[in-house]
């Protein structure tokens, strides 16, 4: 270890497709994240519904999103699907599972935030008028949104990190670029120092971000 020399210089001559590979991390958080929330919404109304279809429908995504590996989800994505004929990218098969799993999540997160919401706001809601979807859209969501702020962001932070298991499946984000060029090079050390010290810039930097948009955006 005594002996052993640091050399950044092939880390930084690689920076560009390090930058690119993050950016491409970023890119699937977000469309992840913004999937999974629209499901999520859907989901966590159906996870409340009398309608036992939908309920079961729904507490089976729940069951099977947060109860078995995300690497398995990929390799059904991945490889399960490809097995009937249904081929996917290895970006498409990340994107997917990803958005799989944060629905999942984001469902019972999003459905603990209703169940804060008095139910005598849904029903004084009705006695002016609104219809159900109204009721949703201009009263319930406003608030749900507000009180799982802060969970919603740790999934994102949790989406992030989770895009690194394209890799498995050949997909050069962050993290397969970087065990790719460490390949070409034999500097794992650097280029893995490098990419934990992105991956944890980019994770405070949402943490920051939302807990200064809760602040004025919410009061807290």
């Amino acid at each position: 270890m005594l002996d052993y020399r640091f050399q950044w210089r092939v880390v930084f001559k690689h920076w560009p497709e390090l930058l690119d590979a993050a950016f491409l991390t970023l890119e699937l958080t977000v469309l992840s994240v913004a999937l999974g929330l629209m499901i999520g919404l859907v989901l966590s109304v159906w996870r409340r519904s009398d309608n036992r279809l939908l309920w079961w429908f729904t507490a089976t995504w729940v069951a099977l999103a947060r109860n078995t590996p995300a690497l398995l989800q990929i390799y059904l994505f991945y490889f399960g699907l490809g097995a009937v004929s249904i081929h996917m990218s290895s970006y498409a098969a990340v994107l997917a599972a990803i958005t799989f799993n944060n629905a999942g999540y984001l469902t019972e997160i999003l459905r603990g935030g209703m169940d804060a919401i008095s139910p005598a706001q849904r029903n004084a809601a009705i006695g002016l008028g609104m219809r159900p979807v109204q009721v949703y859209v201009f009263v319930i969501i406003p608030q749900v949104l507000r009180i799982v702020f802060l969970p919603i962001t740790n999934q994102i932070v949790w989406a992030m990190m989770g895009t690194s298991l394209g890799m498995i499946i050949g997909l050069q984000e962050l993290t397969g670029m970087t065990t790719f060029l460490q390949s070409q090079t034999f500097r794992p050390f650097e280029f893995y120092l490098v990419a934990a010290v992105i991956y944890l810039i980019v994770a405070e930097s949402i943490l920051i971000t939302a807990r200064l948009t809760a602040r004025y955006s919410f009061r807290w």
